[in-house]
């Protein structure tokens, strides 16, 4: 029974992913980023609870990301699939409203090809080369239930969802190296770029109390990874 429980786990996050998705089509982004938050749980333990276990499958492995695709790229899709339905659209574009919301289906490819290159790359053992889909999941179901006023009103239209949604897409696959937040010791020296970023998360959560502090976590990933990037921090 023991061998099958990192699997059962890998099940619950799929199944996470499947309500989420539903909920998203019904316009319940609360409920669906509450899935997406909890499928994200259920993909950390699988992990661990194989790791502990000492059990590795190539059928766990596939399984996991299959329960990804729906959880990490279906799911955040069909809430921009929802969210394109509540947008504005200037004049020019209003001929193409019934078929843009089809296009946030471009990030649940990206996603799954970003998957696809996780489990061949060696190099993101200690790191991520390329935006993880989980945080890009929570980046968007987290913006979405934080911001949706915003996002509906005519400050900001589905040229700049469309947009935005393209530039993730690109992150999900690009040669970006980011941080994993995984401590070998509590050293300040080897660990300053993951001390800073949990004190800027402390900060952002302090500012916004709602879903909005885990969508600018999410941006802040980015940020602070590009810059130690470039600075050469490791």
């Amino acid at each position: 029974m023991l061998l099958n429980f990192p699997n059962a786990l890998t099940c619950c996050n799929l199944i996470c992913g499947c309500m989420a998705t539903g909920a998203a089509f019904h316009g319940h982004f609360g409920w669906a980023l509450l899935m997406i938050i909890l499928g994200a749980v259920f993909d950390f333990f699988d992990g661990m609870a194989a790791r502990a276990l000492g059990i590795s499958s190539p059928i766990g492995k596939e399984l996991d990301s299959l329960a990804d695709v729906v959880t990490f790229g279906v799911a955040p899709s069909a809430m921009l699939f929802q969210l394109f339905g509540l947008m504005q659209y200037p004049e020019w574009l209003q001929p193409l409203m019934p078929y843009m919301p089809y296009t946030a289906f471009i990030m649940a490819a990206f996603s799954a090809l970003r998957l696809a290159k996780f489990n061949l790359d060696e190099r993101q053992t200690t790191s991520f080369i390329g935006l993880p889909t989980p945080a890009n999941a929570l980046f968007w179901g987290a913006l979405i239930v934080g911001q949706l006023p915003f996002l509906a009103s005519p400050r900001f239209n589905a040229v700049f969802l469309f947009l935005f949604m393209l530039m993730f897409s690109f992150f999900l696959i690009a040669e970006i190296p980011l941080f994993a937040l995984k401590f070998k010791n509590l050293s300040w020296q080897d660990n300053r770029v993951k001390y800073i970023f949990l004190a800027g998360c402390i900060v952002l959560l302090l500012m916004f109390m709602d879903a909005t502090a885990i969508a600018c976590i999410i941006l802040w990933y980015i940020a602070l990874s590009l810059l130690s990037w470039k600075l050469g921090w490791h």
